[in-house]
């Protein structure tokens, strides 16, 4: 793998829509060591105006341009899920560190096919599962790790929202398009949960769902229950629904002897009560919530004895889980 000599790392854009507004575009520009040099995106006049708004010099309307620029050593698919693959093995091609969003694709099948990619050209490949190197949760890593609940036995998660307004009067949205993502919003939130609790508990062994529209507002799905087994025998189960009266985001990890509580998305405090030991903490998340997600890529970097998190190989993972609890596989 190239070797790469602070401060000189330059980083190329595919996509500015609003994800790299304020939670990845200005981690980049921040982090000592890392340069966005230059950003693509077809829509010219929005294109120009993020340019200019975020300082970055150099603009695209052609990702092959961008992706075969000297001047870039690395690469972040900011993109809706089903152009990833497309962008992804033009970067692995070009031999190109890769930062792609989440979920890596819309399901398994193009997930592996990226992954080989990138593992075939020995390149590096990160996904923007940044909750894995957010300080709140590596916290509760280490009451895991310290075994203050014991040993752990089952985690019990449950995400629901009400409809979007956007959901009810059936304007278009890709997040809610089953080409694009077949469980609509389980695809783009569930994930970030069942990415973690791999991160928390080690790896899945098995995963069942099942999963329908209730609202027939879209066509992807609304309504999504699953129960898993990790590798290690702890039990799983989750419900994910997109039509609810209230807001509701709870996770609970009981052991023999206590229990975590915590959330996924809802910046509240969590929670460690056991037989030993209680404590409640409120750990602020960074203003651009990505920006530990990149300080750990540049750390890498710099010394690729440190590991990062999130890789391609962590992410395909989770697509595995997913089309498992969507009955895709």
């Amino acid at each position: 793998m190239k070797k790469y000599k602070q401060p000189n790392m330059n980083w190329g854009f595919i996509g500015c829509g609003s994800v790299t507004e304020i939670k990845s575009g200005p981690a980049y520009s921040i982090t000592d060591g890392f340069h966005v040099y230059g950003v693509m995106r077809r829509d010219v006049v929005k294109l120009k105006d993020y340019a200019y708004r975020h300082n970055v010099e150099n603009i695209y309307t052609d990702a092959e341009a961008l992706i075969n620029d000297p001047n870039i050593d690395a690469i972040y698919i900011a993109t809706p899920p089903d152009s990833h693959k497309y962008y992804a093995l033009k970067v692995a091609t070009a031999r190109k560190p890769c930062c792609i969003e989440k979920p890596l694709s819309p399901g398994y099948s193009d997930s592996l096919e990226i992954h080989n990619a990138f593992l075939k050209n020995n390149t590096p490949l990160f996904v923007a599962y940044y909750r894995r190197s957010l300080p709140r949760f590596l916290k509760i890593k280490a009451w895991l790790d310290a075994k203050h609940i014991g040993e752990v036995k089952h985690i019990s998660a449950h995400l629901s929202k009400p409809a979007s307004a956007t959901d009810i009067s059936k304007s278009y949205n890709w997040r809610t398009d089953s080409n694009i993502a077949l469980g609509g919003y389980f695809d783009d939130l569930a994930s970030h949960g069942l990415d973690l609790f791999a991160f928390l508990l080690g790896n899945f062994k098995e995963a069942q769902g099942l999963s329908l529209n209730q609202q027939n507002l879209y066509d992807a799905k609304d309504a999504v229950t699953a129960s898993w087994v990790h590798e290690s025998g702890i039990t799983g189960s989750g419900v994910w629904n997109f039509g609810c009266y209230e807001h509701t985001d709870k996770v609970s990890i009981y052991g023999n002897k206590g229990q975590i509580e915590f959330s996924v998305f809802h910046e509240k405090s969590i929670i460690l009560k056991s037989e030993t030991k209680s404590e409640k903490l409120f750990i602020d998340n960074p203003k651009h919530i990505q920006q530990n997600h990149v300080e750990n890529m540049r750390d890498f970097f710099a010394d690729s004895k440190k590991q990062h998190p999130s890789t391609g190989k962590s992410a395909l993972h989770t697509s595995w889980v997913m089309d498992k609890i969507l009955g895709k596989l």
